[in-house]
């Protein structure tokens, strides 16, 4: 017997379809000893009073790079500025109070929404920053505009893809001075990022994350140190690295995965997600970055490890060369080892009924980010600036996907889109193509237990009897309807990055019993 304090929770309403009218949980061990209603709680050692509050499973974000999240919470967020003018008023106010040896990190930035979509120049850049070296990332983090201070300390990014004299760099070219620009953060600044990202997704219910790192995406000082924060007072963190054929180095350095960010495209804001039509303001497709041979010699190795696999794939040209890799894999392994693995392809934006079946046919988990639809989808957006409006309305089928069983993991790809889970709930119901919409309780799941069975962790994200005590409470301004909020949304065509109509707002996060978030600094006290 053990003789560790318990807690009960009561006087809420309860997300459990297996019990629901229950009202009160208790705690013990870290697992939900008993769920029911207030009347037949048992005798417990401390008791909370929810007063009405809503409980449900906590969150589990399955898509975020912590450390850039971190960094543009604590520094220069540019997702607000709509003009280059905007851009170049930010950067000069930030500098002013930086050292002239400083390099100048902002993000966020999108171009798609300025009335001319320029960014400005690198010297335009370094003027602005009194000539300190600027790195300023793109909203889809596969493009940045740099100074010329900064291309100058990158001699090398002129000889690769994607350069631009202008200063705004792609592909290659991007990867070269984005690591430049990195190494200025130092491992204190890194390590403070890292738990300020980690705090604000408890205080929004996410009690877990996934971690998409790896060689060009940041740095193994970085992923190993970032696992190491890993649910001490801060939500539980899942890493992938996404490194070809580094099935081995991924499982030494902690990962859950060899894959998360492992590049089979680039992104359809910078024009390099690969896609089989040509985009509709700009000549080509994008770029793909691997071969179906490279794809199934990454799957084979990931079984050799006895690791899962994944792809970054967003284009449908991409994602056809990824399932062909997968079915090429599958000749040798079988199709049902295949299947087992679990493997991911994150974002998978441009579908059709025959890459949609693939996923079926290999048991892919999707892991997608509704907020890109609310975002870029729809009439007048970005998605139809690049892909016409037929094909914006056919990108991110989620709906269509989850009617087939396609296994779905809902992230935010943080920091291109904000840490938002509730948000995203709502923007997976109210998709900007009807036939895409997925019922509030289908999109809540997967952005719970979806993340969970991502990871291989199939019993958690429940409110169930010998469950992991992982919950979030909550304050519902709109009101409770079937266990869920309402999630009230306007029309999607006249809805902004700025959505006014109210979302839940966290009052506590517990993970496996522990209080990792409460609203003030003694609610559950």
């Amino acid at each position: 017997m053990t003789n560790n304090p318990s807690t009960l929770y009561r006087g809420g309403v309860l997300y459990c379809p297996s019990e629901p009218s229950a009202t009160a949980l208790l705690v013990r061990d870290g697992r939900i000893a008993w769920v029911g209603a207030d009347g037949d709680a048992p005798a417990a050692d401390r008791v909370v009073e929810l007063a009405g509050a809503l409980v449900t499973p906590a969150f589990v974000d399955a898509h975020v790079h912590v450390s850039d999240t971190g960094l543009v919470l604590s520094g220069l967020d540019l997702s607000r500025v709509r003009s280059a003018g905007e851009l170049l008023d930010a950067v000069a106010g930030f500098a002013a109070g930086l050292p002239v040896d400083a390099v100048v990190l902002g993000h966020g930035w999108d171009e798609s929404t300025w009335p001319v979509p320029r960014p400005p120049s690198a010297v335009e850049l370094g003027r602005a920053a009194g000539g300190r070296r600027v790195y300023l990332s793109q909203a889809s983090i596969h493009s940045a505009v740099v100074s010329s201070a900064l291309l100058a300390a990158c001699p090398e990014a002129v000889a690769a893809p994607g350069y631009d004299e202008s200063g705004w760099l792609r592909r290659d070219a991007h990867h070269v001075v984005r690591a430049v620009a990195r190494e200025a953060v130092t491992r204190e600044q890194r390590v403070a990022a890292q738990r300020v990202a980690l705090g604000r997704a408890a205080s929004l219910g996410i009690a877990a994350v996934h971690e998409c790192g790896g060689p060009e995406i940041s740095d193994e000082e970085d992923f190993t140190g970032l696992l190491a924060l890993s649910g001490v007072g801060v939500p539980e963190v899942y890493g992938y690295w996404g490194e070809l054929g580094g099935a081995a180095r991924a499982r030494e350095l902690g990962a859950v995965g060899a894959g998360g960010d492992l590049f089979a495209d680039g992104a359809l804001g910078s024009r390099t997600a690969h896609v089989s039509q040509a985009y509709v303001d700009g000549a080509g497709c994008g770029h793909g970055y691997l071969s179906a041979e490279q794809v199934r010699d990454h799957l084979l190795d990931c079984a050799a490890h006895g690791m899962q696999g994944g792809f970054h794939a967003i284009g449908d040209a991409a994602i056809s060369t990824v399932l062909a890799g997968f079915a090429a894999a599958a000749e040798t392994l079988g199709t049902d080892r295949v299947r087992s693995a679990r493997h991911r392809v994150e974002h998978a934006e441009i579908m059709d009924r025959r890459l949609i079946a693939g996923f079926v046919e290999f048991g892919v988990v999707a892991s997608m980010q509704p907020a890109f639809d609310r975002l870029w989808g729809g009439a007048g957006r970005m998605y139809e600036t690049r892909l016409g409006l037929a094909r914006s309305l056919a990108s991110n089928p989620m709906g269509s996907m989850h009617a087939v069983g396609v296994a779905l993991a809902f992230g935010s790809d943080s920091p291109v889109t904000p840490l938002d889970p509730w948000g995203s709930v709502r923007a997976a119901a109210a998709h900007h193509n009807p036939v895409q919409r997925m019922s509030v309780r289908a999109a809540f799941a997967a952005h719970t237990r979806g993340g969970w069975r991502a990871v291989g962790l199939d019993s958690e994200g429940v409110l169930a009897l010998g469950a992991p005590a992982t919950f979030a409470v909550w304050s519902t301004p709109a009101g409770v309807q079937g266990g869920l909020p309402v999630l009230q949304a306007s029309d999607p065509e006249a809805r902004g990055a700025e959505d006014p109509t109210p979302l839940p707002v966290c009052r506590a996060t517990v993970l496996r019993g522990e209080v990792i978030y409460e609203e003030g600094s003694s609610w559950l006290r």
